[in-house]
């Protein structure tokens, strides 16, 4: 493939990023910055968030948007960590549901994140940066410090 069909088929692709979806703002406000950043970083000019349920826009929404802005093809990512009923079975079903109002429109249905070499080493650089920030992310700062800043077992939930 040349580097013009390359930039053709990055200029008609449409990818939608789909969470859960949260009754929190903040949960459904990162899924758009992960959009942002995967827009920058992967060279696809139309990628849109949706959300399962819980918030909008949903994935019906998403893919009109998809449309709207000329793809002729979508592909959709369960931001998803396992190949739950959700990722395998309900995402999969209400983009059918959605793809069916657009029958020019050819689309697929990736895996959830699963299994990479990438997801250990973010889970080693959240380790690392517990341990750099004294045990306060981010997430725990805007709840007041950690949830659990303990040593001692006896302080732990029970069956931990």
């Amino acid at each position: 493939m040349t580097a013009i069909e390359k930039t053709t088929k990055a200029e008609s692709t449409g990818i939608i990023l789909v969470d859960h979806g949260s009754r929190f703002a903040a949960a459904n406000d990162m899924l758009e910055e992960v959009v942002e950043r995967f827009r920058r970083s992967s060279g696809y000019r139309i990628v849109v968030a949706a959300h399962m349920e819980l918030a909008e826009p949903s994935i019906p929404q998403a893919f009109e948007a998809c449309v709207q802005q000329g793809a002729k093809r979508i592909i959709v990512h369960p931001y998803f960590l396992s190949p739950g009923r959700h990722s395998t079975t309900d995402i999969p079903r209400m983009v059918a549901e959605a793809a069916a109002a657009y029958p020019e429109v050819t689309c697929n249905v990736t895996q959830p994140l699963g299994l990479d070499d990438e997801i250990s080493r973010i889970i080693l650089n959240r380790i690392q940066d517990c341990d750099r920030n004294g045990h306060t992310c981010k997430i725990c700062a805007s709840r007041g410090g950690c949830m659990v800043k303990s040593t001692s077992s006896a302080n732990l939930p029970a069956g931990a």
